[in-house]
């Protein structure tokens, strides 16, 4: 019996409020299995907040929307559905998809995943000697001393592969990792093993780059030119092959583009070291290869794949108490005095910042000097408070900074009107051993099976792979901490004319969050532009561009083969998305303004 065909895995959500209609858009073309990401560290913590209001909820309710639109022609067509829209109560999904089958006269076989879910047993793994050390500070969470709300360990694939063998239509997950949902329907369909590291490995970088729907195909990409088709863009496709090898595509005559640029910047995102640590393997994608295979059609060759550790990563969020912010507007003349006076009397009314467990102000200048309209000239003073103390930071706050309307400074208005407190969380990641987390398939004829994590197999295949990984190689690499993130020293660019630019003339970025942490990957738009550009972008050239990382830890990793370099800078967005008081609290906007920068490079890149 030959090898099966690939097999065509479409994505239809990248978030939890993505769009709806994107199920439906799917089956518009031919595909083999949907799935759909609906969680982030910051979803899990809003499905909290539901589930706390309705304990029957905890889940994506916009999943059942979609459903409802697709599950006939689904099953008339024999498409396969893995979601984690599950969220924190994938049983409660799995029976409502049921219920909808039922009201729609359709046989669906629903299946769904339990396992990751820690928190009830957080006090037990303390006292069994598990610290859940937070992985960015080094702090144990019995110092954090606050309420720990969820805490889910991220689950791989063979789940979803032994739910789909045992003939479901839909798998429901919980919080299993992004790349599961392409990495567990591939082994299904083309009957993988545990230590087929490539093929798995190949997997995972086909599953992140589908993971956010149409980043992958057009959307935050930096090279508006390069988007012939404006429309919005047609999400992304994996063609996954016997061999892991794929094909990202989307469906013809959808908007935007796929390209080696727009895949580079997906597989960039939100990464750190190149050792792409999944809990079914570790995936190198400083091996990936990319070429363009035809239009809107990009081939991805030769990813190399290593066993995987022996943890697994925990995201917990812990209630860090409430905060409020107000906004408000100064215009003209003597912005810094406006706000300086604006913020001492705000203070003083309220009793001083020493009240609030933390202040942070900050002047946001979008003035210029005799602008030639009203908003040019304006700037913002956007002043946040946190407490453990609602009442501090609710309406008080709030009222406080609107009765600056008659007293306060020329000009005075606000971008709200006064607001309430909002409760925030603090996100800590941690590891555990692999070996303390049961992950349960349940499936349609209400059997359960265990799925055993393949570090706990202890296979003869595995072993070998772990124990002839020699230093440096791609088996090893993503086990050393730091691997690869040392600064080269390629041939210097020949001497010759040199222009002023925006670094961005040279390379695209994309941004995002990891937890407290944010990264940066930039890559470059010609192989003598990486050149240079590796040469250039050094860790210290990188602070002196991104001033508000001046002080901060910073990783940086080459990855030639994308002709690309990723920087991870730690704790810029500390303690978390929810608890942070930067105004771009995912750092979505940070690797364009490092492309905005202008810097001295050779003249002769600007025609290449």
């Amino acid at each position: 019996m030959g090898q099966r065909e690939p097999v065509r895995i479409a994505n239809c959500s990248g978030f939890y409020g993505d769009r709806v209609t994107a199920a439906r858009d799917m089956l518009d073309g031919p595909i083999d299995v949907l799935t759909g990401d609906y969680l982030a560290e910051l979803t899990m913590l809003i499905l909290w907040k539901a589930r706390r209001k309705d304990p029957s909820r905890g889940y994506a309710t916009t999943f059942l929307r979609q459903m409802e639109d697709v599950l006939g022609s689904c099953l008339e067509r024999g498409v396969k559905i893995v979601a984690n829209a599950g969220g924190l109560n994938p049983q409660g999904l799995a029976g409502k998809l049921t219920e909808l089958a039922a009201r729609l006269g359709l046989p669906a076989q629903v299946a769904y995943i339990t396992g990751d879910d820690l928190a009830p047993a957080i006090g037990d793994l303390q006292a069994a000697g598990h610290e859940l050390t937070n992985l960015d500070t080094g702090q144990p969470l019995a110092k954090a001393d606050l309420p720990v709300v969820t805490a889910n360990a991220y689950l791989g694939g063979w789940g979803i592969t032994a739910a789909l063998q045992a003939g479901a239509d839909i798998v429901i997950c919980p919080r299993v990792t992004d790349a599961s949902l392409v990495t567990g329907p591939a082994a299904w369909w083309h009957g993988w093993r545990r230590d087929d590291w490539d093929a798995l490995a190949g997997a995972v970088a086909a599953g992140h780059i589908i993971e956010c729907g149409p980043q992958a195909t057009g959307g935050n990409y930096s090279f508006l030119a390069e988007i012939t088709d404006r429309r919005y863009p047609g999400f992304p496709i994996a063609e996954v092959a016997a061999d892991g090898s794929c094909v990202i595509t989307k469906h013809e005559g959808t908007g935007g583009i796929v390209s080696p640029g727009t895949v580079t910047a997906q597989l960039l995102y939100e990464i750190g070291p190149p050792a792409y640590l999944n809990p079914d393997v570790v995936s190198h994608f400083d091996t990936i290869h990319l070429e363009q295979a035809g239009p809107d059609r990009v081939a991805l060759t030769g990813t190399r794949g290593s066993p995987p550790p022996d943890t697994l990563k925990v995201a917990l969020n812990m209630l860090g108490g409430y905060r409020n912010t107000m906004t408000m507007v100064l215009t003209g003349l003597d912005i810094e005095a406006k706000a300086e006076h604006a913020t001492t009397m705000l203070f003083g009314l309220l009793g001083g910042t020493e009240e609030f467990e933390e202040a942070d102000v900050r002047l946001l200048r979008f003035d210029r000097p005799d602008a030639p309209g009203n908003e040019l000239a304006t700037a913002h003073l956007r002043i946040t408070v946190k407490d453990q103390d609602e009442k501090k930071v609710g309406r008080a706050f709030s009222d406080a900074a609107f009765q600056l309307a008659l007293g306060g400074y020329a000009g005075f208005h606000t971008t709200t009107p006064p607001t309430p407190a909002s409760a925030f969380g603090l996100y800590w990641p941690a590891l555990v051993p692999a070996g303390i987390v049961t992950q349960q398939v349940h499936l349609p004829d209400g059997t359960s099976l265990d799925i055993p994590h393949t570090c706990a197999l202890d296979s003869p295949a595995t072993a070998t792979a772990a124990a002839t990984a020699s230093p440096g190689s791609p088996a090893s690499a993503g086990h050393a901490e730091g691997a690869g993130h040392a600064e080269g020293t390629p041939a210097v660019v020949g001497p010759g004319p040199t222009v002023q630019i925006p670094l961005g003339r040279l390379c695209g970025a994309r941004s995002g969050d990891k937890g407290g942490n944010a990264n940066v990957g930039l890559w470059a738009i010609s192989a003598p532009a990486y050149d240079w550009l590796r040469q250039f972008l050094t860790t210290e050239r990188f602070r002196e561009l991104l001033t508000e990382a001046s002080a901060l830890e910073i990783d940086r990793y080459e990855l030639p083969n994308l002709l690309a370099l990723n920087f991870v800078v730690h704790g810029i967005l500390a303690p978390g998305v929810s608890g942070t008081a930067r105004p771009d609290p995912q750092a979505k906007g940070l690797g364009e303004y490092l492309r905005s920068r202008v810097v001295t490079a050779p003249a002769r890149l600007i025609s290449m």
